[in-house]
């Protein structure tokens, strides 16, 4: 009963967290438009009293947990999404920047609703997972990337600042095309959440690797299915074959699950994005570029730039070297070139290479926030796609 209750603590905590944040984004876009700091310190304040509740959930959860809350796609997601948070706070009493958490915030509301798509359930630790290590390398990892997805939003802060939507070249359709994948995601977010509120469940079976039947419970209605599947009663008992009209049959070394929910929020989020550029006649970036008016793109390069500086070292160190040693102790390899671990050493190397052409090369500006876009996209793409689609030792359940 006393867990019980922690945890309902620590998830109404988290909840409020996030209507406080939708508020916080109102005095936030005003104080960009405003000449006085009323409207950034109310902005300021609120984010802070979120960011304790956060807190609040993360360390409640630990507690009934008895481990680092950090072992599935849920927990990993909203932990990111504490630190994304944290680190706009953190950069904000550097540069007094309030512009940066009307960016910040939508962006962590939109990990944690990815978050909230996935099971909240507290299980115990698989034997790989039961080291101290857990909470020192995907605490670590979670930190980097949230201070690196800092240089992401204000690369976008800087772009938005100056280019302007409608030259001759190809800079708006890229940034335009950034926006559309964020439109993506928050479609992604409803159409689960939709589901999920009227129920939907589907049981489709298929015979894996082992040669054993495994059940995928679809959330979703079925676009791809495992190949020689077949549907299943809720109950598993009675089966009858799956004609699969219209529905594609994909190999098993794929989880077409999680597939399946990639491929809808792609439909959902283009469906989603064509009514916006219909409703408004206008480009996302065209709406969001008077928000930029007041910024100083000489301090969002800066910014950029000195989150890199911050970030990656702390990325090399949680995401490579305790990594290594916990894959030493786990599984007796320090390296196995598993996806994650590759895609590791992608987003390291390619951070490196920014880094030395800012230092060595005087990549300034536009560059840099280029870069740092792709930058961002590489540690979605590691943390959202490898973990959902790619089979690994790494990838959540």
């Amino acid at each position: 009963m006393y867990f019980d209750s922690l945890t309902s603590l620590s998830s109404t905590a988290l909840y409020i967290s996030f209507l406080i944040y939708l508020v916080a984004i109102i005095p936030l876009g005003l104080s960009v438009k405003s000449k006085g700091k009323a409207f950034s310190i109310i902005g300021i304040a609120l984010t802070w009293v979120g960011f304790i509740l956060q807190l609040l959930y993360f360390v409640t959860r630990w507690y009934v947990s008895g481990h680092a809350p950090v072992s599935n796609l849920y927990e990993f997601m909203t932990f990111f999404g504490i630190m994304l948070v944290g680190s706009f706070l953190i950069i904000y009493h550097i540069f007094r920047q309030s512009v940066i958490g009307l960016f910040a915030l939508p962006i962590a509301l939109l990990i944690l609703g990815f978050a909230n798509a996935f099971s909240k359930d507290i299980s115990p630790l698989v034997p790989s997972l039961q080291s101290g290590w857990l909470q020192i390398h995907v605490t670590t990892v979670a930190f980097s990337s949230a201070i690196l997805s800092i240089a992401f939003i204000t690369g976008i802060i800087f772009l938005l600042k100056t280019i302007h939507p409608e030259e001759k070249s190809n800079k708006p359709f890229f940034l335009e095309l950034v926006m559309y994948f964020l439109v993506i995601v928050f479609a992604f977010i409803s159409v689960t959440s939709t589901f999920s509120m009227i129920g939907y469940n589907k049981n489709i079976a298929f015979e894996n690797y082992n040669l054993e039947t495994e059940v995928y419970q679809y959330k979703m209605p079925a676009i791809v299915v495992p190949k020689d599947s077949i549907v299943v009663s809720d109950d598993y008992k009675e089966q009858f074959a799956n004609q699969n009209n219209g529905i594609l049959e994909i190999p098993n070394s794929i989880d077409s699950k999680k597939l399946n929910s990639l491929i809808w929020s792609f439909l959902a989020g283009s469906l989603l994005y064509i009514l916006i550029r219909l409703f408004t006649r206008r480009k996302i970036i065209s709406l969001l570029k008077p928000l930029t008016q007041k910024v100083n793109a000489t301090t969002m390069d800066e910014v950029t730039y000195r989150a890199i500086i911050i970030g990656f070292p702390l990325f090399a160190l949680g995401g490579l070297i305790f990594g290594s040693i916990w894959a030493q102790m786990a599984w007796g390899r320090f390296w196995g070139w598993d996806p994650k671990e590759v895609w590791s050493l992608i987003t390291f190397l390619f951070y490196a290479v920014l880094l030395h052409l800012r230092i060595g090369g005087g990549l300034r500006g536009e560059k840099t926030a280029w870069m740092a876009i792709i930058g961002f996209s590489i540690i979605v793409f590691n943390q959202v796609f490898v973990n959902l689609v790619i089979a690994g030792l790494h990838s959540y359940a």
